[in-house]
């Protein structure tokens, strides 16, 4: 299971995790201050993401930790998509964010396999951006607060259809206001 040491980090983890959703949705902070937020936080807590996933706390703490390096990259390379002298810096940032989607991707299947795709849904999500619609989907943890994980993997959307979770159709975001949010 957790040692003592570890369900503290995952306390103050948690803790962060929900006041920055809560800053967000007040108005407070914008998406990508939310993205900046928890990628520091996640820095800071010097903790490595688990080589395996054995309860829910780990799981989620993985995919925030992949999910927050991709996503933290991915600003850092638009800041220098246009500049050609950066070019370089800008493939290597394109690198690390796919390679850290991949990792969010497998930490999510290793969770809702743990979780034996039981109280869990899973659906494509009404989207603005043309680019990810019919492409990304949400998966809902029924039974943990504020557990609701987004992907585009085809690998990870087989194994949901496979087991029964995955809903047709579209339907609407948990966070809907959130996901469509550009940073």
């Amino acid at each position: 299971m957790i040692s003592d040491v570890q369900r503290e980090v995952f306390k103050r983890f948690f803790d962060n995790r929900s006041e920055l959703i809560s800053s967000y949705e007040a108005g407070d902070i914008t998406k990508k201050e939310f993205l900046e937020h928890n990628y520091h936080f996640v820095r800071r807590l010097q903790l490595r993401p688990f080589v395996r996933i054995t309860c829910f706390e780990k799981g989620l703490y993985n995919y925030q930790y992949y999910n927050g390096l991709a996503k933290y990259y991915r600003i850092m390379a638009k800041e220098l998509k246009t500049n050609k002298n950066y070019k370089r810096n800008y493939n290597q940032y394109i690198n690390k964010v796919n390679h850290y989607y991949d990792e969010k991707d497998k930490t999510v299947l290793d969770l809702i396999s743990l979780l034996d795709f039981k109280d869990m849904d899973a659906y494509y999500i009404e989207m603005e951006s043309k680019g990810l619609d019919n492409k990304l989907y949400e998966i809902v943890l029924n039974n943990y607060k504020e557990a609701i994980l987004h992907s585009k993997s085809p690998t990870l959307l087989k194994t949901l259809k496979e087991n029964g979770v995955f809903k047709e159709g579209k339907h609407q975001s948990k966070i809907a206001e959130y996901i469509n949010e550009r940073y």
